[in-house]
């Protein structure tokens, strides 16, 4: 059956080994598949909820365009644009904003989380942003969106607010109700240097990461620099997780490899982790090392980047325009 699928990535830069297993490799396999109708947005209206460099912020946008084409994704079979360029986003996101319910917003658990304890200090945008999520996926008509467990809240939230707008409007199923797409087998991403963090751009240690545009020497010496602890590799899931790097270690393996984790112990159960690290620096280059170099190339060529998302953006802005004049028309506008 065939499936509209539309996803979101920030440019924020310097993206990492864990946005490329947890959403762009993903994106990859859903553009490769013919029946799968696929819409891949740069949200940069998402990235201003906090204050950014405005030349920082445009590299950023380039950047995360070359890592979605390095990476493997069609711009001729996709459609690949940034936000800010469709002005339906932001039309779309007040209107839906009047539907939403404070209550409903005041559950996110990921705003508590990014505004930290002084919340008063934190912007609106950051508040409200689930509901500019909701109106991206939303104007498209979406069956489908890729969602790591971070984002399943909003998924629902989305749900919710096309439900109320629906009946607020006396229009079933105007607003479609997508569903969430989870990855099977996937191992949450954590950082090099402890186990129990995320792995994260915001790291002041640059080798708790592999960035996307790590070169071949770069990640066989972050491998080789990796956390372990002092005893062999397990043997069996049983006390895993209270070795928490091993655990991180062996879900990169099993992500990048395609397996369950239990196969990825039994590969390795009581070798030493130097073999281990040696195997998994190797699938990290052969990986990571030509879209490291694509992303260099790309970013060389600024014009054919900027084609790319102005192309995008008309092909994204016919379908959006069409539905938020709908929208209107049933408000009253």
């Amino acid at each position: 059956m065939s499936k509209k699928i539309f996803s979101g990535v920030q440019p924020t830069g310097n993206l990492h080994l864990g946005n490329y297993l947890g959403a762009i490799k993903n994106f990859v396999e859903l553009n490769n598949k013919k029946e799968n109708e696929c819409i891949f947005c740069v949200v940069d209206l998402h990235a201003i909820t906090v204050k950014q460099d405005p030349k920082e912020l445009k590299k950023n946008i380039r950047e995360t365009t070359a890592t979605f084409i390095a990476s493997g994704i069609d711009p001729k079979k996709s459609i690949i644009f940034n936000q800010s360029m469709v002005p339906a986003h932001s039309e779309c996101a007040w209107i839906l904003s009047c539907v939403s319910r404070i209550g409903w917003l005041n559950r996110m658990t990921q705003f508590k989380e990014k505004a930290g304890k002084d919340k008063e200090k934190a912007s609106i945008g950051l508040y409200s942003y689930p509901v500019l999520m909701a109106a991206d996926i939303l104007l498209y008509d979406a069956t489908h969106v890729p969602v790591g467990d971070d984002q399943k809240q909003h998924l629902e939230l989305c749900r919710d607010i096309a439900q109320k707008f629906n009946n607020d409007f006396d229009s079933p199923n105007f607003l479609k109700t997508p569903e969430p797409l989870i990855q099977k087998e996937f191992s949450r991403i954590m950082s090099l240097k402890d186990g129990l963090k995320k792995m994260s751009k915001s790291d002041p240690s640059d080798l708790s990461r592999i960035n996307l545009t790590d070169n071949k020497e770069q990640i066989i010496n972050k491998i080789k620099k990796a956390k372990t602890d002092p005893m062999p590799m397990p043997s069996d899931q049983k006390n895993l997780s209270e070795r928490p790097e091993a655990e991180n270690l062996l879900g990169i393996y099993s992500s990048l490899v395609n397996q369950n984790l239990e196969k990825s112990i039994n590969d390795f159960s009581g070798k030493n982790f130097s073999e281990f690290k040696d195997k998994l620096s190797d699938i990290l280059v052969n990986e990571i090392e030509p879209v490291s170099k694509e992303i260099e190339r790309l970013l060389n060529d600024q014009k054919y980047l900027d084609d790319i998302l102005l192309e995008g953006s008309i092909k994204a802005d016919k379908i959006a325009s069409k539905k938020i004049k709908n929208i209107k028309q049933l408000i009253g506008f």
